[in-house]
């Protein structure tokens, strides 16, 4: 499909990731952009309209399928991280937490509006995921399980929606460069660039996008004899 004259509804789109898809969309023409924020006053684009939108909220996320009944294009974007391992002091409340929006939020959004994605036509939903939806780093595992759950809920979503003609996109990424990586070292990607390889992905109709060489080598190794899960932590 064309990301020209489309309308796309960007969650977390306040910052980050987020922002940027929002100003790439605008620069490929997309003919609406709605932006949804906890705060939408953090958001002041001219051409944008915002929307109060908290994932977890089932009423916000009611709200804004009404409102924004005429999208085709789902980016669901808003996540958070948590530090903290399993076994750690708060394991168990870092992950009910991060389960919550990264996996209930994100399927939330996709119950509300797959009937919108269908009633226009079809059009596509975006999960953005990370190269850490097949890694489990200790430090923040429980970020690391609540990407894997919404992996394996993008899989299903695309088998659901498939009789619909919904393209389901997955975007796998390392680090980018915004501010929940700003204290990584090492090589990021820019959001702008996951930004344009999406908009490709959708386009094309591919439904996955593996932004960076760390993503793709990551990707290639789950097949090895000793999976790169188990020999990364195994030493």
């Amino acid at each position: 499909m064309n990301i020209k004259g489309s309308v796309v509804f960007v969650t977390g789109a306040n910052r980050g990731l987020g922002l940027a898809f929002v100003h790439g969309l605008l620069a490929a023409g997309a003919r609406k952009v709605y932006a949804g924020a906890r705060d939408p006053a953090t958001i002041s684009i001219p051409g944008v309209q915002t929307i109060k939108l908290d994932i977890t909220n089932p009423d916000e996320v009611l709200a804004a399928a009404t409102i924004a009944a005429d999208t085709n294009i789902l980016i669901n974007n808003a996540g958070i991280l948590a530090p903290g391992a399993f076994l750690g002091e708060n394991g168990a409340a870092a992950s009910r937490r991060q389960l919550e929006t990264n996996f209930f939020g994100t399927l939330a959004m996709a119950q509300a509006f797959a009937p919108v994605l269908h009633e226009n036509g079809g059009g596509a939903m975006v999960n953005v995921l990370s190269v850490l939806s097949w890694l489990n780093l200790p430090p923040i595992g429980s970020y690391c399980a609540s990407k894997a759950a919404a992996w394996a809920l993008t899989n299903g979503l695309r088998n659901e929606l498939r009789g619909n003609r919904t393209l389901v996109v997955a975007v796998h990424a390392a680090y980018i460069d915004t501010d929940m990586a700003k204290h990584v070292e090492g090589p990021k990607t820019s959001p702008e660039e996951v930004v344009r390889q999406t908009l490709e992905a959708i386009e094309l109709g591919r439904e996955e996008v593996l932004s960076d060489d760390i993503t793709k080598k990551v990707k290639l190794e789950l097949n090895a004899e000793l999976p790169i899960y188990v020999r990364e932590w195994s030493k």
